[in-house]
C-alpha cells in the first residue's frame, strides 16, 4: 500500500557531502584538483607510450589501454559530481542515471579484463619467455585489447536494460555522488529482487572470476621466481610485477568490497567513501604507481622533455 501510494519521479537529487557551503566549495577545489591531475597524469602515459618507440611493447601497450579506460572512468562521474558542488541541487534525469551506471559499470569491467590481461602478460614474459613474442604478438594483442574494451561494454548491457524498465517513486534522493546500482534500486516502485540478484551474480562472476584469473598467473610466477638460480634474476623479474600487483590489490579490494561482500552493500557513508577511493583515487594513483620505479617511463618522459624544449625554445629560456 505505502508503494502505491507513492508518487512517480522522472528525476533524481543527488544529497550534499554537506550541507556548509563552505565545505562545499572546499570539496570542489579538492576533488577538480584530483581530476585534473588525474586527466594530465593519464593522458602523459598515453602519449609517451605511443610517441616512444621503445615503450612500443605488449606491457606498455595494455599499460597506455589502462590508462585510457581511467580518462573515461573517472569522466563519466566526476564532472558532475562537481557540478552538484555548485548547483543548488544536484538533479539528474533518470535516463541520464541509468546512462551513467551503464558507462561507469562498462568502464570498471574494461579494466578489470586490461589488468587480468596484464597479469597473463607478465606471466607468458616470466614463465615462457621463448613463447613471449609469439604469445604477445602485435595482432594478439591489438585482439585482447579489442576483447578487453568490447566485452566491458557488453556485460552492463543486460542489467542496464532491466534497470531502464523499472518505475522510479518518491523519495528520489541518491545518497551517493554517481548513479549505484544499490542506491536506484532503493528508489523503484516495484519489487527488484530478480534484477538484483541478476546484476549481483553478474559482478560475483565478473569480479571473481578475473581475480582467479589473475591470481593463478602470478601464483605460477611467483613459483617461476623462486626457481630463478640467481638472486638478481629473482629481483628483476619481481620488480617487473610489482606495479601491476599494487593496481591490482587496489583496485580488486575495493570493488570485491563494494559489490561482493553484501553485508556493507547497504552502509551508504562506508560506499561513498569506498566509490570515491576506486572512482576517483585510483585513477591518480595508476600513473605514480607505474613511473616512480620505472625506468623506461623515466627516460621516456626525459626524451618528451627534451622534444618540447627544442619545440619550444622560450620554455628553455625561461628556466
Amino acid at each position: 500500500m505505502e508503494r502505491a501510494n507513492r508518487t512517480l519521479v522522472t528525476e533524481f537529487v543527488f544529497l550534499r557531502f554537506s550541507n556548509s557551503p563552505h565545505l562545499q566549495l572546499l570539496f570542489f577545489s579538492l576533488f577538480l584538483l584530483i581530476y585534473l591531475l588525474s586527466l594530465m597524469g593519464n593522458a602523459l602515459i598515453v602519449l609517451i607510450v605511443v610517441l616512444d618507440g621503445h615503450l612500443h611493447t605488449p606491457m606498455y601497450f595494455f599499460i597506455g589501454n589502462l590508462s585510457l579506460v581511467e580518462i573515461w572512468y573517472t569522466t563519466v562521474t566526476v564532472p558532475k559530481m562537481l557540478a552538484n558542488f555548485l548547483s543548488p541541487q544536484g538533479v539528474i534525469s533518470v535516463s541520464s542515471c541509468i546512462a551513467q551506471y551503464y558507462f561507469f559499470f562498462s568502464l570498471a569491467a574494461t579494466e578489470l579484463f586490461i589488468l587480468t590481461t596484464m597479469a597473463f602478460d607478465r606471466y607468458a614474459a616470466i614463465c615462457r619467455p621463448l613463447h613471449y613474442p609469439l604469445l604477445l604478438s602485435p595482432q594478439i594483442c591489438g585482439i585482447l585489447a579489442g576483447v578487453c574494451w568490447s566485452m566491458g561494454f557488453v556485460c552492463p548491457m543486460f542489467p542496464s536494460f532491466l534497470l531502464a524498465q523499472i518505475s522510479f517513486c518518491t523519495p528520489n534522493q541518491i545518497n551517493h555522488f554517481f548513479c549505484d546500482a544499490d542506491q536506484i534500486f532503493r528508489l523503484s516502485c516495484t519489487d527488484t529482487y530478480a534484477i538484483q540478484a541478476v546484476g549481483y551474480a553478474f559482478s560475483t562472476v565478473i569480479i571473481l572470476g578475473a581475480l582467479v584469473f589473475t591470481m593463478a598467473s602470478y601464483a605460477l610466477i611467483l613459483a617461476t621466481i623462486l626457481a630463478m638460480a640467481s638472486v638478481a634474476a629473482q629481483r628483476k623479474a619481481f620488480s617487473t610485477c610489482t606495479a601491476h600487483l599494487s593496481v591490482v590489490t587496489i583496485y580488486f579490494g575495493t570493488l570485491i568490497f563494494m559489490y561482493v561482500c553484501p553485508a556493507v552493500k547497504y552502509v551508504s557513508n562506508i560506499n561513498k567513501i569506498v566509490a570515491i577511493f576506486y572512482s576517483v583515487i585510483t585513477p591518480l594513483l595508476n600513473p605514480l604507481i607505474y613511473t616512480l620505479r620505472n625506468k623506461d617511463v623515466k627516460e621516456a618522459l626525459k626524451v618528451l622533455s627534451s622534444q618540447i624544449q627544442r619545440v619550444c625554445p622560450t620554455s628553455r629560456r625561461l628556466q
